[in-house]
């Protein structure tokens, strides 16, 4: 889809108007110290995993919070099992049996927290219909998110979808940069700097926004356009440090209270969430909820259709 770039001097006019405050679509997300606790407790695990395994720190952490109820299920309390792993056939640990697709289904059980997640690890790094996630960068949590979702992980519809949320909601997408050295990190900010990338501003749902490129930042497009990076992270409603994708939308303006016609519904797909489709329709995120009579603790499922207006 297409859509007309605005002349410079458009751009001007909005870099010095005055930018109402929003609240962050994040900051409306109910947290629960349990999961805080959770996080805390094992982000130290997942971070080394990541960088041995090279899986994002992000996705152990909220698969752990998803599939243990942030330590507190059954299975878990049970038999340290945090990922919900069954035991399949070259299983040769001991076993738990608990009801889920089945009555009786084999669960993996565990000595310690440890080893479900080294098992863990090793379950997605040698199992070969994950192999394509490797491929990914390290931080595209949303890429690992839907991957684990069509590889079978999770028979869920919405998990993929529950994951990103989670990720999300509790800024776990901070320690995928932990993935990459400092000096990485360093090396892709000064080619970008250096570079001076530029990009084209374009118009839709009558609001400037521009296309995200790889490595992109809230700064650096801030930077180029004029503005203060607290102004781009209140348009897109996402909090400090969120982190781009290439193709993302960033809106240089306050997005709106409905869609514009003739945008009246739209159907979840796996991976995406109330901000995703918030952003692709350029309205407010609590606007999306409200129009749908969702509270924030919602996950939109694939197949779910969702009013826009």
């Amino acid at each position: 889809m297409k859509y007309p770039s605005i002349a410079l001097s458009k751009l001007i006019v909005l870099s010095v108007l005055i930018l109402l405050p929003t609240i962050s679509a994040f900051s409306q997300a109910k947290r629960y110290k349990t999961y805080d606790d959770y996080i805390d407790t094992y982000k130290g695990i997942a971070i080394d995993h990541m960088k041995k395994y090279k899986i994002p720190a992000s996705i152990t952490l909220a698969q752990g919070l998803l599939e243990s109820g942030a330590g507190k299920s059954s299975l878990t309390q049970s038999s340290n099992n945090h990922f919900g792993i069954k035991c399949h056939n070259d299983w040769k640990g001991e076993k738990v049996y608990k009801a889920d697709d089945t009555p009786n289904d084999c669960f993996r059980k565990y000595k310690k927290a440890e080893e479900s997640y080294d098992d863990h690890s090793r379950f997605l790094a040698e199992k070969p219909r994950y192999k394509n996630l490797f491929a990914l960068e390290i931080t595209d949590y949303r890429g690992w998110a839907k991957g684990l979702q069509q590889a079978g992980y999770a028979t869920d519809k919405a998990y993929a979808n529950k994951l990103i949320k989670l990720i999300e909601d509790y800024e776990l997408y901070q320690h995928d940069r932990q993935g990459k050295s400092a000096s990485k990190i360093k090396k892709e900010e000064e080619r970008f700097i250096q570079q001076n990338y530029k990009h084209t501003p374009y118009k839709t749902h009558n609001l400037v926004y521009v296309l995200a490129q790889d490595g992109d930042t809230y700064e650096a497009i801030a930077v180029e356009f004029g503005f203060k990076p607290k102004d781009l992270y209140k348009h897109n409603e996402v909090p400090e440090g969120f982190p781009l994708k290439a193709g993302d939308l960033v809106y240089f303006e306050k997005k709106k209270s409905k869609a514009d016609k003739p945008y009246y519904e739209h159907t979840v797909q796996v991976g995406e969430s109330m901000h995703s489709i918030s952003q692709l329709y350029g309205i407010k995120v609590k606007n999306l909820y409200k129009m749908n009579k969702k509270d924030f603790e919602y996950v939109p499922e694939e197949g779910d259709v969702l009013k826009l207006r």
